[in-house]
């Protein structure tokens, strides 16, 4: 009997320390949505290369939806190039579980693979006063492997309404390149913007702003981008169910006008 006792004392006493570290920890912080760091470009799919950057629209029944998708896809060719690997690794961290690893700070590790390249993965968040703090590590095996560097880290609000991401270029060069902000409204998030921060980069400053409206015209880019001779700014609205939508840039239209697009992406003339 006295045996069973004992053994059922340790019981209960290794479960109160469990549930008293937990207490003692507390809960780790909730994740930003993936959607924090990926702007929305589905409206804008195109094959046109960045190489053909507005050299043969003028005059073409397509000419507005064209120059629209362009200008979106050299933003988005930056997402699919040089942050694919940071970016693949934040949508990956969601599923995993995380470890308390010191007071406020918890771990998130995995492993994870892009292009057939293998990579490891430190997510780390502590809690602050008015913030969390994010860092994410990454190492890469194999050939032309690297050592665990810091390629992003940022911040979010405790309610999780907003927050910020500074993206470094590479291991090679552990420089900020990109700073996204970005905001939520209940579930969903409502506005990202990426701006180019690179010091000497002759894009520094070019941003590209996504967001949500309740206007018939419920999606948005405002752009303002390096166009090889001088900055231009570039507004283009669409509706996101019919996908018709329009644009305005002075430098490239020649007023400040919109131009529109219908449903098959040919122009029209605006309402």
């Amino acid at each position: 009997m006295k045996r069973l006792f004992s053994f059922t004392m340790i019981l209960f006493l290794s479960a109160c320390l469990i549930i008293s570290c937990k207490k003692n920890n507390g809960e780790p912080p909730v994740l930003p949505a993936q959607e924090s760091m990926i702007i929305d470009f589905s409206n804008f799919a195109t094959q046109k290369k960045s190489a053909d950057l507005l050299s043969d629209q003028k005059g073409t029944e397509n000419s507005n939806w064209d120059f629209a998708a362009t200008v979106a896809g050299v933003w988005n060719l930056i997402i699919n190039t040089t942050l694919a690997v940071p970016v693949t690794s934040f949508k990956l961290a969601v599923d995993q579980d995380p470890v308390f690893i010191s007071e406020k700070t918890w771990q998130w590790s995995y492993n994870f693979s892009v292009a057939s390249v293998d990579y490891k993965a430190r997510l780390t968040g502590q809690i602050r006063t008015s913030d969390v703090l994010w860092k994410m590590y990454i190492t890469k095996e194999g050939t032309g492997g690297f050592a665990e560097f810091v390629w992003f880290e940022g911040t979010s609000k405790p309610d999780g309404a907003g927050g910020q991401w500074i993206l470094n270029q590479s291991s090679q060069f552990p420089e900020a390149l990109l700073q996204i902000d970005w905001t939520k409204t209940g579930t969903s998030i409502s506005s990202i913007k990426y701006t180019i921060v690179k010091n000497l980069d002759p894009l520094k400053t070019s941003y590209i702003e996504y967001g949500l409206t309740t206007s018939p015209m419920n999606a948005y880019y405002t752009v303002h981008y390096y166009n090889s001779v001088t900055f231009s700014d570039v507004n283009i609205e669409w509706n996101t169910a019919t996908h018709n939508g329009r644009v305005k840039c002075l430098d490239y239209l020649g007023d400040n006008k919109w131009y529109c697009w219908n449903e098959q992406k040919i122009n029209i003339t605006c309402p």
